[in-house]
């Protein structure tokens, strides 16, 4: 129900609803932007720690993807910013947004491929690579309840 004359749904214009969208999609993208910032630089600083050099060279390999992983993530993070950026005061809100949409929704796909890495590899030089596979595959399968699963089933009823 509308706020001002309880009849359904809201009273916006073609570019209010844009300019709602653009605002919301810029708030969930600082939360991922932030998360994701955080692992990246923790991974950042793993050559730097002194039992780095004990790792093996399939560990290393894992390690470098999850580096790679982190600065796409962030990349993916970022674009919608850099693309209003470029298409400011040109009438392409609604665009912008939709491309936006599309960004955002890769960003947590890899962020979810992220966190289940690093689960994958921080268990790998702690424990062993059996219970590494276990962890990584119960991070995997949480995010894709809590971020895929669990937001389509919602949609699906409606909310």
């Amino acid at each position: 129900m509308s706020a001002t004359d309880g009849s359904p749904g809201r009273h916006e214009s073609t570019e209010e609803r844009a300019d709602r969208n653009w605002d919301e999609l810029l708030q969930e993208l600082r939360v991922t932007q932030t998360g994701t910032q955080i692992l990246t630089g923790f991974l950042l600083t793993l050559p730097f720690q002194q039992r780095f050099t004990d790792l093996r060279s399939d560990q290393v390999v894992i390690y470098l993807c999850l580096v790679c992983l982190g600065l796409a993530t962030t990349a993916f993070a970022v674009a919608p910013v850099s693309i209003h950026r470029m298409l400011f005061q040109r009438r392409r809100k609604p665009e912008i947004v939709r491309m936006a949409n599309g960004i955002a929704r890769f960003a947590l796909a890899t962020l979810g491929l992220l966190v289940a890495g690093i689960v994958l590899f921080v268990f790998d030089v702690v424990v062993g690579r059996g219970a590494a596979m276990v962890a990584a595959g119960a991070a995997a399968l949480l995010a894709a309840v809590l971020w895929l699963a669990l937001p389509l089933r919602l949609r699906g009823r409606g909310g």
